[in-house]
């Protein structure tokens, strides 16, 4: 009995938890379908017949930011920057765990190291850095992302790499498998939960920034958050039902894809902590 009581305290503590996350979101998709000036108004209001505007605030929102072009500028560099991340920040991941050197380790905790360093930190160097290597565009930037998330990629890859087994790339080794041929046929493969772990969260955190294009790539290449931001206007004027429109739109393909994925979170963050 008391067992059963301890767990319909944790149920309920949990579903207020998701609600008190959820509500959140419900508020910007609710007021996406009412007037601009009945939002400021009443923002917690259900949309009544006089303040339903149906999907005037999308189609505006998406006239007034070009929302299809900075939706593509950022699906290119969030899907590219991802792609790097995981690919070469696993090749490193599992040659600083195979190979056995001063200088590996010395890798490694530079690369946890980076971890904890602020960005405000290091931004106004980067964006000085980044113009004068030319980095400043859609391309240049997916470098900059691949320094910024190698510092948890390779610490996550690395907890995982260490719980395999090594005689399994012995193995290969033995059926002449070439250092290549060892990493994409055998340890990549192995590495598939950690990977689309790694994928995910990169993905929320490029999909979402913010600062680091404003910084780096400006207003002459819109991402979404940009294009959302330039919906204010001048004196604090702003469309707020085209920014609520707007924002629904911006979180849509990344939940989506993070309810797709998310079952292989845990498992990929969790798999290193077992050692065979």
């Amino acid at each position: 009995m008391s067992r059963r009581w301890t767990d319909w305290v944790y149920f309920f503590f949990l579903l207020l938890l998701s609600l008190l996350f959820l509500a959140p979101v419900f508020i910007v998709l609710m007021n996406s379908f009412k007037g601009r000036f009945y939002i400021s108004d009443a923002p917690f209001r259900l949309p009544t017949p006089e303040t339903f505007v149906g999907m005037d605030n999308y189609t505006g929102g998406i006239a007034k930011t070009g929302f299809w072009n900075a939706f593509g500028y950022s699906l290119f560099i969030t899907v590219c920057s991802v792609l790097i991340i995981v690919l070469l920040t696993a090749m490193t991941a599992w040659f600083l765990s195979r190979v056995h050197a001063w200088y590996t380790s010395v890798l490694y905790y530079a690369f946890a190291f980076s971890m904890i360093v602020p960005f405000q930190m290091v931004m106004f160097p980067l964006s000085k850095i980044a113009n004068l290597l030319r980095l400043d565009n859609p391309v240049g930037i997916l470098f900059i992302y691949l320094g910024f998330g190698a510092g948890l990629s390779v610490f996550l890859f690395c907890g995982f790499v260490r719980s395999v087994p090594l005689s399994v790339e012995e193995a290969a080794v033995i059926d002449n498998c070439g250092p290549i041929q060892t990493f994409f046929l055998i340890v990549f493969p192995i590495l598939r939960p950690t990977a689309v772990t790694v994928a995910i969260l990169n993905t929320m955190w490029i999909w979402n920034d913010y600062l680091l294009p404003y910084l780096v790539i400006g207003s002459q290449y819109r991402t979404i958050p940009i294009a959302v931001q330039y919906l204010r206007g001048g004196y604090g004027a702003q469309d707020m039902g085209a920014m609520m429109a707007m924002l629904v739109l911006a979180i849509l393909p990344v939940v989506i894809f993070y309810l797709g994925c998310q079952r292989y979170i845990i498992r990929g963050v969790v798999a290193g902590a077992v050692k065979e």
